[in-house]
Formats: C-alpha cells, sequence, structure tokens
C-alpha cells in the first residue's frame, strides 16, 4: 500500500512522527512536503497529494494543517479525491465505509498516538458492499464529472 503524506507548517512535526511509525509498519511512503517549520502555503501541499491520489500514484493520503480543515477543503477541490477531516477513529472508520474517503484529513493538535490510530483504521477498513453507498459515490463522482 503507497501512502501520500502532506503538511504545512504547522502540520509538519505530527507528519514526521506518522512518517516514522508508518514506516516503522512497512508502509511504502511519499512525502509530498513540506520540509520544514517555515511558514508555507497549504494548498500547494493539499493539491500535490490529490494529484498523486488522481493518477493512482498512491493509495490513500494523509494532510495535516493547523485545522485540518483548510488541507481537507483543498485536497477536495482536486477532482477524484474524496478528502474527510476527521476528529476520531470512528469517523476514520465511517468515512472509509460510506463514503469510500481516499484521504484524511488531521489537526496539527491530534495527540500523536491517536492520530496513528485513527489513520491506521483508516487504511485498514473497507468501503462498504452496501448499495446505497456505492450508489452515493457514484452520483458524487458523476456531479463531479461534469465540469
Amino acid at each position: 500500500m503507497r501512502i501520500g503524506l502532506a503538511s504545512d507548517h504547522r502540520g509538519y512535526a505530527l507528519k514526521e512522527y506518522l512518517k516514522e511509525r508508518l514506516q516503522e509498519k512497512d508502509y511504502e511512503l511519499i512525502d509530498f512536503g513540506t520540509y520544514g517549520e517555515d511558514s508555507v502555503d497549504y494548498p500547494d501541499y493539499a493539491f500535490l497529494l490529490g494529484e498523486a491520489i488522481q493518477t493512482n500514484d498512491i493509495d490513500f493520503g494523509v494532510a495535516i494543517c493547523g485545522s485540518g480543515i483548510g488541507m481537507s477543503i483543498a485536497c477536495n477541490k482536486v477532482k477524484g479525491v474524496r478528502c474527510a477531516k476527521v476528529s476520531t477513529k470512528e469517523e476514520a472508520k465511517i468515512t472509509r465505509i460510506d463514503n469510500n474517503s481516499n484521504v484524511i484529513a488531521l489537526s496539527e493538535n491530534t495527540d500523536k498516538e491517536e492520530a496513528l490510530s485513527m489513520i491506521l483504521e483508516f487504511f485498514n477498513t473497507p468501503f462498504s458492499e452496501e448499495e446505497k453507498h456505492h450508489r452515493r459515490v457514484e452520483k458524487i463522482m458523476k456531479y463531479e464529472e461534469s465540469f
């Protein structure tokens, strides 16, 4: 499984922690930046991550900024990305089951171990087999194609 990581300067420390922990678990990682704590614009990194989802260079993405909201909004501007800003392990699970999300967005203030737990839950939860969830995601994708 190939995982992409992206953050702005505020999410950098959590991204680096998660990168180290995910490498220990043998995930193949691509770090889309940022690479330090100097102020940057989060959309630049969100778009790189989203484009990697779009081109199938990665299977899942993890985006981190101050609140997680900005990265989520920017990621969702990339066609084919379904990014969910989550705050709990249950939300990480539900967004995979119901929405087939392919990117998870986190706040820099998320507890490091809780963040890892949420991410692993996200990676290991399959999309629902229920027709209603497939139908709903298909509607989103069809709408996206109209632009």
